[in-house]
């Protein structure tokens, strides 16, 4: 698992552990707030759907992976419709676990065999706020998210550079879905949990013990019903860019719920009144 930090107006990745395990160094606080991607700091689609879209259009999918893409669906049909969407990664076998990736005896790899190179998606800005208040308070931040680990990571590099353009020095761990590599390339196992539903809660509570978070004082954001667990872990959840099951849910848990927008779809007129409205704080207002 790697961890970004940035300071002085950059940021860099600084270690690495295993499966979905997580290290700082220097981490005091007790409190952390965990972050969801898709959704509540992204716009849809997913950060996986683009990247699948990448790749198909660069032919890098060879067509005996959408054979053993359904071959997996089919096994795993019994556990629900969400295990397959999140469990299965057989698309991905044999593509390179990173585009510097090479065949037997040092030859580059072949066109169209090589990791799709996805541009960075916006983040919300007033989910990039509400990162931001939180590290000023010292919080450990967080990204717990269903999509790949190489995706995730990319977009904790990317909010290290928004807040190190701030002044704001602080790192984001991931814990995201992690695929076993053989030889440089994924294999479509994964490793550990599909990083989605109960097994978000599991990875807050582990994280918890591990770094002695006190969870009763622990942010959490999420966005869809994949990611209640995770919310009920954690003393102050927030719903962000609810759903009407998940607006309802929250009004039964008593949770704030936010709306958080994509600037490329703001109108002059509502992006006026977005600046006027206050994010970033308010939305611990109500929860304290």
């Amino acid at each position: 698992m790697e961890i970004f930090r940035g300071g002085s107006g950059d940021a860099r990745r600084e270690e690495r552990g295993e499966e979905n395990r997580m290290n700082w160094r220097g981490t005091t606080s007790p409190t952390a707030a965990f972050f969801d991607l898709d959704g509540t700091l992204t716009a849809l689609p997913s950060l996986e759907r683009r990247f699948l879209g990448e790749l198909r259009k660069r032919g890098a999918i060879p067509a005996r992976n959408y054979f053993l893409w359904l071959a997996r669906a089919l096994w795993l049909a019994p556990r629900g419709i969400a295990m397959i969407r999140h469990g299965n990664k057989m698309y991905l076998r044999g593509l390179c676990a990173s585009g510097r990736g090479a065949r037997k005896g040092g030859q580059p790899p072949r066109q169209g065999s090589g990791q799709a190179k996805m541009a960075v998606p916006r983040l919300f800005p007033e989910g990039v706020d509400q990162v931001a208040w939180h590290a000023r308070k010292g919080h450990s931040i967080v990204l717990v998210s269903g999509t790949l680990a190489p995706l995730a990571q990319e977009m904790a590099l990317a909010l290290v550079v928004r807040l190190a353009v701030r002044g704001i020095a602080t790192s984001v761990a991931v814990c995201a879905t992690h695929l076993e590599e053989k030889d440089g390339r994924w294999t479509g196992q994964i490793i550990g949990d599909a990083m989605f539903g109960e097994a978000k809660g599991r990875a807050v509570r582990r994280l918890a013990k591990e770094k002695s978070f006190d969870l009763a004082r622990c942010y959490a954001y999420g966005d869809g019903l994949s990611d209640r667990w995770m919310l009920e872990a954690v003393g102050r959840a927030c719903v962000v860019n609810p759903s009407a099951e998940m607006q309802e849910l929250a009004r039964r848990k008593d949770w704030p719920t936010v709306r958080w927008h994509d600037p490329k779809m703001l109108t002059e007129r509502s992006a006026s009144e977005l600046g006027a409205s206050g994010h970033g704080e308010r939305a611990w207002e109500k929860a304290g």
